[in-house]
């Protein structure tokens, strides 16, 4: 068993937001002591969901009802998988964005090294797109024409 300080620091997160976890109901089963929070191994486990629920961009009225789902057995399997899907679905979607982001960051700071070197950007405008370095031409075309910012 854990006291809140302790999953606080296990979580790296404030023990107002466990608090707050708890007063909407997402910890249903955590027990408590003379007052004090107790976190079993369960409501750990519930914890590193409910922040990868969160992190995917769930709010937490939707974590509550995953959460309720999960204390009704395996007649919400079926739900509880859709749910993790959505999710799974919108953080790959993101992931997509962010490569898209790098590329560009990537191949602009590659540009701007060479107009350093070269003082300015004229060889840089004879090259595009199809003069640049393979490596950096994937960066280009990825920000470029998979764009949808």
């Amino acid at each position: 068993m854990y006291t809140i300080g302790q999953t606080s620091e296990m979580f790296h997160l404030p023990a107002s937001t466990l608090r707050y976890y708890d007063k909407e109901g997402l910890f249903p089963n955590l027990q408590r002591s003379s007052g004090v929070r107790r976190f079993s191994d369960n409501e750990i486990e519930a914890l590193r969901v409910i922040e990868c629920l969160k992190k995917s961009g769930l709010a937490i009225k939707d974590i509550k009802k995953f959460m309720e789902w999960s204390t009704q057995g395996s007649q919400t399997f079926k739900q509880r998988k859709e749910l993790f899907e959505e999710q799974k679905s919108a953080v790959e979607n993101e992931i997509d964005k962010l490569e898209r982001v790098l590329d560009m960051l990537k191949y602009k700071c590659w540009y701007y090294e060479e107009a350093i070197k070269d003082g300015n950007e004229d060889r840089l405008s004879t090259m595009l797109p199809d003069q640049l370095p393979k490596n950096i031409r994937v960066c280009y075309d990825n920000s470029h024409y998979n764009s949808e910012y």
